[in-house]
């Protein structure tokens, strides 16, 4: 019996049109990472015309994944009641509000305003849509478009920190808010028209157990109670933070300590915005890559725990590197090693699931853990810095090595292949 279910699932077919819901999702889901990114490439500017503080500025950036971990939870009831579509569709319509509330922002209570509102869709589709994709992809070939997936954070973030601050230079930052926006609203179309649920014959499982079966509709406590849905989101919100941490404020580093440029006067690479998106340009090879080779080799933990130590050494250098090529080597290999690990690890909550029922909550778990960490890890980052010119930097990034290791010792007590 034992040797028989895997073959059975193995022969389950992917849909056609699961990659057509595929392209519907990550556009979905690309309007939250371009509208949450969109400042740390101009945080400069922000800073200047709002005159912020160094710790304003990281609470700018945190204050968006507010609202990520407060509705994580309710999330799953939210879905349920309004469905993956409707849920959706609302997230990305607080995004056009709130960047659209930001752009005529003519104080800084109005701007923080904005970047609140935004994050509420931020915290609604990074749980509907891993829940969507393990719908439509049976478990076998799940990493792969759960990478693909992934990678929308990747592409927004290296899409703004490539063109955003030369667009606020030439055309002042209110631009980068609303080209955002009119970016959300083109998503909220397509998803609109593109996505659906998939029908029966398009399960890439076998049907639930009818509900005489069932001894009760599925439990949120019972669901909350599974550890491996804790562990996987320790993993996964210590991942986000450190990350969040240092995409935020590389570009300030760079800019104020070494003298990088807003634009592109003196060439590619002494950009600070285009040396960070080094970062998220080598992760979204990474990502699809290493859920590619998590299902050939059969194994989550592995390839995360691999990534994992090498991601953590790397925060032994970065602010010690001088200009040249020492900084876009370390930006490449600091996204190689990271983007694997956010993409395995949500493939991995399906997999960790007692019944397919509390997939919901487990993807639940693991947003309010990586809201979470996107909360802290701006804040505390830059008032471990203290001022940006000064020498606090180096003492940030060895701070998160232990943060980092706490992540390594969750994925290592996960109980999934």
């Amino acid at each position: 019996m034992s040797n028989k279910a895997p073959e059975a699932v193995a022969s389950v077919e992917t849909p056609k049109y699961a990659w057509v819901v595929l392209f519907a999702l990550y556009m979905a889901t690309l309007a939250a990472p371009l509208n949450m990114f969109k400042l740390p490439p101009v945080m400069t500017t922000i800073v200047g015309a709002f005159d912020l503080t160094s710790a304003q500025s990281g609470d700018l950036m945190s204050i968006f994944s507010v609202m990520g971990f407060v509705l994580a939870i309710p999330a799953g009831f939210i879905l349920k009641r309004f469905g993956i579509k409707l849920t959706v569709l609302f997230s990305i319509g607080t995004i056009v509000a709130g960047t659209v509330f930001g752009a005529v922002a003519v104080s800084s209570g109005m701007l923080f305003a904005g970047r609140f509102i935004e994050g509420i869709g931020m915290g609604l589709v990074m749980v509907a849509a891993p829940l969507a994709i393990s719908m439509w992809f049976p478990a076998h070939n799940r990493a792969l478009p759960t990478g693909l997936w992934a990678t929308s954070v990747g592409v927004g973030n290296v899409v703004t920190l490539v063109a955003a601050p030369s667009m606020a230079v030439a055309y002042g930052w209110q631009s980068v808010w609303w080209t955002g926006a009119a970016f959300a609203a083109l998503a909220f179309v397509l998803f609109a028209v593109l996505f659906r649920m998939p029908r029966n014959d398009e399960m890439p499982a076998p049907p639930a157990p009818p509900a005489a079966v069932e001894e009760a509709p599925p439990s949120l406590f019972r669901g909350m109670g599974n550890i491996n849905y804790w562990l996987i989101g320790i993993g996964f919100g210590v991942y986000n933070l450190v990350v969040m941490a240092m995409c935020t404020f590389l570009p300030t580093f760079l800019e104020v300590k070494h003298g990088y440029l807003l634009t592109y006067e003196q060439g590619l690479f002494m950009n600070a915005s285009f040396v960070t998106a080094l970062i998220m340009m080598a992760s979204i090879i990474s990502a699809p890559g290493g859920g590619y080779i998590s299902d050939k080799l059969g194994s989550r933990k592995t390839v995360v725990l691999v990534s994992y130590a090498v991601m953590t050494l790397t925060f032994l250098v970065p602010f010690s590197l001088q200009p040249g090529w020492q900084i876009p080597v370390y930006m490449l290999v600091f996204g190689l090693f990271g983007g694997p690990i956010a993409p395995i690890l949500l493939a991995a909550v399906p997999e960790v699931s007692k019944r397919p029922q509390l997939i919901g909550i487990g993807m639940a778990c693991s947003a309010l853990c990586q809201n979470l960490g996107m909360y802290i890890g701006p804040s505390l980052f830059i008032r471990i810095v203290g001022n940006p010119i000064g020498d606090g930097w180096a003492t940030a990034g060895y701070w998160m090595i232990p943060i980092c290791v706490i992540g390594i010792i969750a994925v290592w007590r996960i109980k999934v292949r």
